[in-house]
């Protein structure tokens, strides 16, 4: 009998605590997803192939794979460089001179990508203008959006081709594009061959095109770069670090698969011309990296020369640091 008591009591036990075990199985919920932190880019125009990766990071999950809800947007009032620098966004597209003229006037911003390693601008005109040197813009029209930069080059270009920049009759196109401005009588434009110059080609329209960073190292700077202010890096590095290892994610999946990422540009920029974004995203395919060790990485020289560029010709009233307008410590 007493052995039989034991033994029901001990039952029992059994029972009562795999009951516990199951009830405890039945209440439990599953881990809740953490939440995602928000933050905002802004880029320096409309969607283009220079911001592919972006789109490319947030459509497949890299950003979501770090934590991070990310919102693309295009800027409103002003330059992306002071809008970051004054909070109004995490992180955005920049240049390096808009960046150098932006700490020139204390505001904090910092590059931490270039987004193409080599600058692909230059001036292109038609085939049938002979424009082919510098020196050949002697008393021709440039139509440009007029920015003292565009003089400063312009001049200085020339006058190493023992060319008169005082020839040149300027003109203010504003919105016109290249091919419009071409038939209001301009001769020659700066335009970005991975965008313009591929454009030309799907039109079969021959351009001459003078590459800038071929004409002089110190105009081989970066165009486009991602920027941060001061204080997000200062007070959330681990939020660039995140925010970087997604888009160098993002950027990579654009030189190995061109056209996928191009639909996928498509898919946020609907009304862009597709066989344009494919090309141009081919071309880009080549130039993101180029021959850097690594997709984003900078070097201290490129912001020296063209900072100091910009001060001998009153591009900026004062000289910055340069090493501390960029930093490679976000890159992956």
């Amino acid at each position: 009998m007493k052995r039989c008591s034991v033994l029901i009591l001990l039952l029992l036990v059994v029972l009562l605590t795999s009951g516990c075990n199951e009830g405890d199985k039945l209440t439990s919920q599953p881990d809740s997803p953490a939440a995602q932190e928000k933050i905002t880019v802004l880029l320096d125009w409309v969607p283009n192939t220079n911001h592919t990766g972006l789109f490319v990071a947030k459509d497949l999950g890299y950003y979501a794979d770090e934590g991070l809800e990310v919102e693309i947007i295009q800027p409103g009032d002003g330059g992306t460089a002071q809008l970051i620098g004054a909070g109004t966004g995490e992180f955005g597209i920049s240049y390096q001179e808009d960046v150098t003229a932006a700490r020139s006037q204390n505001i904090p911003v910092v590059a931490i990508a270039a987004v193409i390693q080599h600058n692909t601008s230059g001036f292109a005109s038609l085939k049938s203008s002979n424009i082919t040197t510098p020196a050949d813009f002697s008393g021709k029209t440039y139509g440009g959006w007029g920015s003292p930069a565009e003089t400063a080059v312009l001049k200085a270009i020339m006058e190493a081709d023992n060319a008169d920049f005082s020839t040149v009759n300027i003109m203010n196109i504003g919105s016109f594009d290249f091919f419009t401005s071409l038939e209001k009588g301009v001769d020659f434009a700066w335009i970005f061959k991975g965008w313009t110059g591929i454009e030309a080609q799907l039109r079969n329209v021959e351009l001459n095109f003078i590459r800038l960073s071929e004409i002089d190292p110190v105009f081989d700077y970066y165009t486009p770069v991602i920027i941060a202010s001061e204080d997000t890096l200062g007070k959330n590095p681990q939020l660039a670090e995140k925010f970087m290892r997604a888009t160098s994610k993002g950027y990579s999946y654009c030189i190995e698969n061109p056209e996928k990422a191009a639909e996928i540009l498509l898919d946020n920029a609907p009304e862009s011309d597709r066989e344009l974004l494919i090309e141009s995203q081919k071309y880009l395919a080549a130039e993101y990296k180029a021959d850097a060790p690594r997709w984003g990485e900078m070097k201290p020289e490129v912001w020296k020369n063209y900072a100091d560029f910009m001060f001998a010709n009153n591009l900026i009233d004062k000289k910055i640091k340069a090493e501390a307008a960029f930093t490679n410590q976000f890159l992956p």
